[in-house]
């Protein structure tokens, strides 16, 4: 018998949302051997190429947040999956980009671009395929005609495209970035924010970002999860429905950025 028509739009709505979504988490917590809880009660869901930051002050356990959604740490309650499966360890279609480039100073721009790609648990990837996943992703953050550059030739917004570009080689379904502009000066950051934006919807992946600075936040995020509270938990959410780009519209985001600083102030604020 089929399912009235009521429950089977209600069961092919979820089915629809199950495969637009990358990542979900349930009731979250996690907490340091003989510690209290970093963060608490977190629940959250990250959609297909959109781009999520995670806000908050130092101390709230937003990279720590970020470490359990990547698999970097197991949660001590709750679960992560991944593409629908449970998540234990780092996905293949994962990648990661850090505060520092952290490049090998042994090898050129395009050996730190693939590096990673051959490890164990990564799908086995013939080498012609390999070095054109290199060279897109080389090129898809601008620096083609730089393949044999080594480390130290570089600045340090190269280096964080070489970062980029190593995230992008793999060919993530999600890119986990944890304040990955925060070191680089005013201009590169901004233009690094705008690429972050082009690249990550040129590829059909999503991000979660954590940041500190609210208007990294607004300039480059479709939501913003805002995190506070000691345990840390999502204390507020905010659809970023600004059309790019955003700093052509500064009564909106200036709009935004004081309805942020506000939620701040109260998430510091004792209970």
């Amino acid at each position: 018998m089929n399912a009235p028509e009521p429950i089977a739009s209600a069961l092919a709505a979820d089915l629809a949302a199950a495969a637009e979504t990358v990542l979900d988490a349930e009731a979250l917590s996690f907490a340091y051997a003989g510690a209290g809880p970093t963060f608490a009660g977190v629940s959250l869901g990250i959609r297909r190429r959109e781009i999520v930051c995670l806000l908050g002050g130092s101390g709230c356990g937003k990279s720590t947040l970020l470490r359990v959604l990547a698999g970097l740490e197991a949660p001590s309650t709750g679960q992560v999956r991944f593409l629908g499966a449970p998540q234990d360890r780092p996905h293949p279609r994962s990648a990661l980009v850090f505060q520092q480039a952290s490049l090998l100073p042994w090898l050129n721009v395009a050996g730190n671009a693939g590096f990673g790609l051959d490890f164990k648990h990564q799908p086995r990837i013939e080498a012609p395929a390999r070095r054109a996943r290199v060279q897109a992703a080389l090129e898809a953050v601008g620096l083609q005609g730089r393949e044999r550059a080594w480390p130290t030739e570089l600045s340090g917004g190269q280096a964080q495209r070489v970062a980029l570009a190593r995230a992008l080689a793999r060919e993530p379904e999600l890119l986990f970035a944890d304040e990955p502009f925060s070191a680089l000066d005013a201009i590169t950051r901004a233009e690094m924010q705008a690429l972050l934006v082009e690249v990550v919807h040129r590829w059909h992946a999503a991000v979660l970002l954590v940041t500190h600075d609210i208007d990294e936040a607004i300039l480059v995020a479709d939501r913003i999860l805002l995190m506070g509270g000691r345990p840390g938990r999502v204390v507020r959410e905010w659809t970023v429905d600004i059309d790019h780009p955003r700093e052509d519209r500064p009564e909106a985001v200036t709009a935004l950025r004081l309805q942020i600083l506000a939620a701040l102030r109260d998430s510091a604020s004792p209970s």
